[in-house]
């Protein structure tokens, strides 16, 4: 009889037992890497299962994960799932009010948190969730005075599941055998743009079957090394972090820290590598900075090999169109003085295949990656797909689209635009929530994404903005928000942009500095500025960013569909966009509704052609305090190009 690879907990016991002795797991921690093998995973997972159910753990109960990617708390996932349980993981950075209504909505009594600060927040929110009977911790670091009786450690845990297990030696294995592939395996509750969030119910069957889809396609081996580095709480990340690592076998890392995620994927070197375009978007202005600091001549080696990069680079690595010997022998040098070193900095030097998603990447932006030398494609999904959707194939990589739909997926586009999908990774519902469910999932099983877009000749999705987002300016010129957005985020000196046009005579935009770069632009020219407000209102900087929101009109004009919903006016805000402020997700994603309504006076201005505009806005701070920031911002205006004119202009 075949061996059972359908839920989590078998692909465990499987990798353990045929692969007991290879690396499973990695963490940095005080400066050394330490591993754990399958055979020791599993039985970690073991003894917290045990420990959980001597605890009256059940199956079908809800258990909440908060912290960044450790080892235990990868291992608390399997175990809950071990039981029939539902994991839960909870955004680290989340406000603990945040939190209030996953708790109360889940009814969740279980919970790891880890560090002190997790346990905080959820002490503090405690009250109001009375369900909350247990919490766990993994750092027990400044928590040796707490003695609150619900609080205990992942030590204390796993002790008394290894007498349970000792008095109980076969309760494990047949909790496991009770799994069904239909069983629950995850709830992840989505970043709520426009309300509360919701909880996608994912299946053993739906993550396990897209995670495999994408391992075949891509060639997956249990060779590979993976960095985790993003939110568990996101789906991106446990799919390429858990799921496909339980499914293939390969190993994976967890960093020491957030600040050193670079330097940590210097020393683990990954094959297989995932970014969001924000991070992309980061590294690319740390090496933009520190190129701006080099000597002359180093300065402008880089300036003409990344000019034949963008010119022959993708054409090389696609190994499709034909490169002359010149350009081919020129590129191997810029590889050796520039790309390589570039890639290694990078900590992609045995990178082999790099994914982004999770929104909309600049075309420029992804061809940097492409033209020096990494294998980096677009991958479309949502957390209600399992993430694999589309993925372009190894030399079918275009900028400006997402690829063909995967194996066993089914993609069709309503007249309105509108993608639909139909898979086996498709959640089972809206927890708690039938409303939405029957909003967003037909009775025939098509799932309506909200995105829109459409098929190129080659069968290819391209995806242009959020259905909803997507409109017209009031001469009728398509206005996609998040298009010009990325055009201007490639930019080094542009963190964050929310474009508007809708329904108007002009499209407009406020900007987001990223403070670290436009810092050393300022503090090489001998700028004074007192901090990021005082660096934001600088009139050198509006210069700057006005010549950045240019250059992105000139390259809109050669769009035939967006030439006219150039950029005529902009603003630098005063502040960041934050999402303790309610402005951005905590995946980033702009709550464009939100920020409507808060910068409503800035939003006239730009509109009624004032030159200034006086704001005074609402900030959380870091410790809880509520303040206000003011400022008096210019309005600034930025030249525009005919159609005819766009390759002049750039």
């Amino acid at each position: 009889m075949a061996e059972r690879l359908d839920t989590f907990p078998r692909l465990l016991l499987h990798h353990a037992r045929v692969r007991g002795d290879r690396p499973a797991i990695r963490e940095k921690d005080l400066g050394i890497w330490q591993a754990w093998t399958w055979a020791e995973v599993a039985a970690e997972v073991r003894a917290l299962a045990c420990g959980l159910a001597a605890q009256g753990f059940r199956r079908g109960m809800s258990f909440a994960i908060v912290g960044e990617n450790r080892p235990r708390l990868y291992w608390a996932v399997a175990a809950v799932q071990s039981l029939g349980g539902i994991p839960i993981p909870l955004y680290s950075d989340a406000a603990a009010q945040e939190m209030v209504f996953v708790f109360q909505n889940a009814e969740i009594e279980f919970a790891l948190a880890e560090d002190q600060e997790q346990v905080d927040k959820l002490l503090e929110v405690k009250a109001q969730c009375p369900k909350l009977a247990h919490i766990y911790f993994d750092d027990d670091r400044g928590l040796r005075r707490y003695r609150q009786p619900e609080l205990a450690s992942f030590e204390s845990l796993q002790a008394a599941g290894r007498e349970f297990d000792a008095r109980n030696p076969g309760f494990f294995l047949a909790e496991v055998e009770k799994g069904e592939p239909s069983d629950t395996a995850a709830m992840f509750f989505t970043s709520g743009t426009t309300g509360q969030p919701k909880g996608v119910v994912l299946s053993h069957a739906n993550i396990i079957t897209a995670a495999r889809m994408g391992a075949e396609m891509e060639g997956l081996t249990p060779e590979e090394e993976v960095l985790a580095y993003m939110p568990p709480a996101w789906i991106g990340q446990n799919i390429f972090s858990y799921a496909q690592p339980y499914v293939v076998g390969f190993c994976v890392s967890c960093p020491e820290s957030t600040e050193t995620v670079m330097a940590d994927m210097r020393e683990i070197g990954p094959t297989y590598y995932f970014a969001v375009p924000r991070v992309l978007e980061a590294l690319l202005t740390q090496v933009t900075i520190r190129m701006e600091d080099a000597a002359a001549l180093k300065r402008g080696m880089y300036r003409y090999f990344m000019g034949l990069a963008r010119r022959v680079g993708a054409k090389i690595l696609d190994a499709k169109e034909p490169v002359g010997a010149v350009d081919r022998l020129l590129y191997r040098v810029g590889d050796f003085f520039v790309y390589g070193p570039l890639r290694n900095v990078l900590g992609m030097s045995r990178v082999k295949l790099a994914y982004t998603a999770g929104e909309a990447i600049g075309p420029d932006l992804f061809v940097f990656y492409r033209s020096i030398g990494i294998n980096l494609k677009q991958l479309y999904g949502s957390t209600e797909t399992s993430v694999f959707v589309c993925v372009q194939p190894d030399g079918q990589v275009k900028a400006d689209t997402v690829g063909p739909p995967v194996k066993g997926v089914e993609i069709k586009v309503t007249d309105a635009g509108e993608i639909l999908i139909r898979s086996p990774g498709l959640f089972q519902r809206y927890y708690k929530n039938p409303e939405a469910t029957a909003e967003a999932k037909t009775s025939d099983g098509w799932f309506l994404t909200g995105d829109a877009g459409y098929f190129d000749q080659d069968g290819h999705l391209k995806i242009i903005d959020r259905a909803k987002d997507v409109g017209r300016l009031a001469d009728g010129t398509l206005f996609a928000p998040k298009y010009l957005e990325n055009k201007l985020k490639f930019f080094p000196y542009v963190k964050e942009a929310v474009a508007l046009g809708h329904g108007r005579a002009m499209a407009c935009a406020m900007v987001n500095i990223d403070f670290d770069a436009v810092a050393n632009w300022a503090e090489r020219r001998n700028l004074a500025f007192s901090g990021y407000t005082d660096l934001a209102s600088n009139p050198a900087v509006y210069d700057l960013v006005r010549e950045c929101v240019e250059q992105a009109n000139a390259d809109l004009a050669a769009d035939p569909k967006l030439a006219g919903s150039q950029i005529h006016r902009f603003l630098v805000l005063h502040k960041e966009l934050d999402p303790d402020d309610g402005e951005i997700t905590r995946s980033r994603k702009v709550r464009r509704g939100f920020i409507a309504d808060k910068y409503a006076v800035l939003i006239d201005a730009l509109y009624g052609g004032k030159k200034e505009c006086f704001v005074e806005t609402e900030v959380k701070f870091e410790d809880g305090r509520v303040g206000k920031i003011s400022a008096n911002l210019r309005i600034a205006d930025a030249k525009t190009f005919p159609a005819a004119a766009a390759k002049k202009a750039a």
